[in-house]
């Protein structure tokens, strides 16, 4: 799993402008990914909830997004309209990201374990099912 993370992120840059985003940090414990476009309205809707999820299991769980399918422009403008910008968001241009975890719409969400374990699970959750997967993540 690790070389996985490390690989398919070796190259991407945070939606802030950072060069790279180092995939081992989602290794180092449980994390979830969560994958999203810019157009998507049922990624709109869930971004508020996901980014409360995200502080409230800051100390728990590695949560980052990754936007793809869409424009840089209308990315930025996604995550400054949302209130998402407490997370860190990796930019997925070339769909690499996306295709390495088997994604093939959005929403989704990608369920790291500790112990390497992915789960992929396609479609929007609210945060009240989030907060439940999360504490299922964090339980083994």
């Amino acid at each position: 799993m690790a070389e996985l993370l490390t690989g398919v992120f070796a190259t991407s840059s945070t939606l802030d402008g950072d060069l790279t985003f180092d995939g081992a940090t989602l290794a180092a414990g449980d994390s979830v990914v969560w994958f999203w476009a810019p157009w998507c309205t049922i990624c709109r809707a869930e971004a508020p909830e996901v980014a409360e999820i995200a502080e409230r299991y800051a100390s728990q769980v590695n949560l980052i997004g990754v936007p793809g399918r869409g424009e840089l422009d209308a990315m930025v403008e996604f995550v400054d309209d949302t209130g998402t910008g407490s997370l860190t968001h990796v930019t997925d241009l070339d769909g690499d990201i996306w295709s390495a975890f088997g994604v093939y719409g959005q929403p989704a969400f990608a369920f790291i374990d500790d112990d390497g374990t992915v789960e992929v699970f396609i479609g929007g959750l609210g945060g009240d099912a989030l907060a439940e997967r999360i504490d299922e993540l964090i339980a083994t």
